[in-house]
């Protein structure tokens, strides 16, 4: 009926319970629910496009790393410390 975790369970126990007394009163109407707070409006080149920048973004920063440690060290060894 609905996954362990909470956050699944209660708004699926709201409907059978809206649900069932809706019945009770003799109404056709029934209540759905979903636990999507919002519908996908991506297109999948947005997407792509964002994990394109993050990983030149990461490839930058990686480049930029290890010279960073190269002269942190050397300046240690200058003083002699």
């Amino acid at each position: 009926m609905c996954s362990a975790e909470p956050i699944h369970c209660f708004p699926v126990l709201l409907n059978i319970l809206s649900n069932t007394f809706l019945r009770l009163f003799n109404s056709t109407a029934r209540i759905r629910i979903w636990t999507e707070p919002f519908y996908i409006t991506q297109s999948p080149e947005i997407a792509s496009d964002i994990f394109f920048i993050c990983l030149t973004y990461m490839l930058i920063l990686a480049a930029g790393l290890p010279p960073h440690f190269a002269v942190s060290s050397m300046e240690d060894y200058k003083v002699k410390s």
